[in-house]
């Protein structure tokens, strides 16, 4: 087992312990059984729910035995929102997203961890047996100082109902259950669920007289502050259907310079004295974008695997690198061309002395043909890395493997399909 004190050290020099029930050097000073919990709400975790998942995978590493929860019970209700209630799943839905959770949990955490679902006690529980047994632990005066509840209930406009309220009981008893069952004694999650997480905490003292313990992850925010997430509109998801690896590689390199020592920190597993190697390099010169480049590599081979990063590493070098189209795999061509906006281009067309105006003028990167003209006039558009002038031609030589591309200024591309 990795030292649990080089651990603790390295989880607070990462910024990775936001709250603890105890000095993270006390909580990892043994092995302990960890679980992680998420809530099918979704067919799909997004790098809002990383932080606590690589946290998980770190204590894996570490040699902490891990066990996933999945809230196929918890899930039927959902914990509450900062404003309005979670609308109530059916149970198809949850079902089907519980199935495509566990599979991007296994393939993120890199290796097979035993996986629960608090719906084989939860949905078995007698309400007043559980009001007798579990309810009688908590005051309704501890549950309202609580901020997400206490901000709803100020809200005359966004009042909390019943279910949403009676959520942290039943996390806190998922943590009971494993404890008593399983010998769990390790919550890891958001710092947002910080509160519901010491339910569990108390529950166990009370019940069982046995300490477990809870330390949560930070809560990350984009370069405008607000946090990654569905409900702030800007989900970054981790199925390839919804963010595909292109995007969720071009996400990693468009940001800014300010926050990726942040992101290496918390969302890889490079070590520190790299990370500090990478960052001197970057602010030598950061035009080069070592740094961005060398993020989303990591992070992308990490959710999606080597092959889909090959993939869009070369489709955004063909897109935006020095270099243009180049020569690309069967695989990144197809990836470009799903990415990417295009047209064809039909060769009759150009044999006829099709001009490269012309096709500006077709298309989204100009308005008109006089806007085409004012373009290429101004220098602004190239193809294939060169520029253009009005009356120039487009020619078969122009077209690698059937590709050519027309860009406008460095970021707006369109790639031209001979047909």
């Amino acid at each position: 087992m990795v030292q649990s004190m080089n651990l603790a050290e390295d989880l607070k020099a990462r910024g990775l312990v936001e709250h603890s029930s105890a000095p993270i050097e006390t909580i990892l000073s043994k092995p302990r059984k960890v679980y992680f919990g998420a809530d099918p709400t979704a067919d799909s975790f997004h790098v809002g729910h990383l932080v606590p998942i690589l946290l998980t995978r770190r204590l894996a590493q570490a040699g902490h035995e891990v066990t996933l929860l999945v809230g196929g019970g918890t899930g039927m209700i959902g914990d509450p929102k900062e404003k309005g209630e979670r609308p109530l799943l059916d149970a198809k839905t949850i079902e089907r997203n519980k199935k495509a959770l566990r599979r991007q949990l296994q393939q993120v955490l890199g290796k097979k961890v035993r996986v629960v679902d608090n719906a084989d006690w939860l949905l078995k529980v007698n309400l007043v047996d559980f009001l007798r047994e579990i309810g009688k632990h908590f005051t309704i005066n501890d549950l309202v100082k609580r901020d997400l509840i206490k901000r709803r209930l100020e809200d005359p406009d966004d009042s909390i109902s019943y279910t949403e309220f009676a959520y942290s009981l039943l996390q806190g008893y998922d943590f009971y259950e494993l404890n008593r069952t399983k010998g769990v004694d390790l919550q890891v999650g958001g710092s947002d669920q910080w509160t519901n997480m010491l339910s569990g905490v108390d529950l166990i003292r009370r019940k069982l007289g046995k300490e477990a313990y809870t330390f949560t992850g930070p809560i990350v925010t984009d370069s405008t502050g607000r946090k990654f997430g569905k409900s702030e509109g800007n989900a970054v998801w981790l199925d390839p259907e919804k963010t595909s690896p292109f995007a969720f590689y071009q996400f990693w390199l468009n940001q800014p310079d300010e926050d990726i020592e942040k992101y290496f920190k918390i969302y890889t597993f490079i070590p520190l004295p790299e990370i500090a190697r990478i960052m001197e390099e970057h602010r030598k010169d950061p035009a080069s974008r070592e740094g961005q480049e060398t993020l989303a590599r990591a992070l992308t081979e990490l959710v999606h695997g080597a092959a889909a990063t090959a993939c869009a590493v070369a489709a955004s070098s063909a897109l935006f690198g020095k270099d243009g189209l180049g020569a690309l795999s069967k695989e990144a061509r197809l990836m470009l061309l799903s990415e990417a906006p295009s047209i064809p281009v039909l060769k009759k067309d150009v044999a006829a002395g099709l001009s490269v105006l012309d096709v500006l003028a077709t298309s989204s990167l100009a308005s008109s043909k006089s806007d085409a003209r004012r373009l290429t006039e101004g220098k602004g558009v190239s193809l294939n890395g060169e520029t253009v002038s009005p009356e120039q031609k487009l020619l078969e030589a122009d077209f690698r493997d059937g590709l050519a591309l027309l860009k406008k200024g460095k970021r707006d591309a369109l790639v031209l399909v001979l047909k």
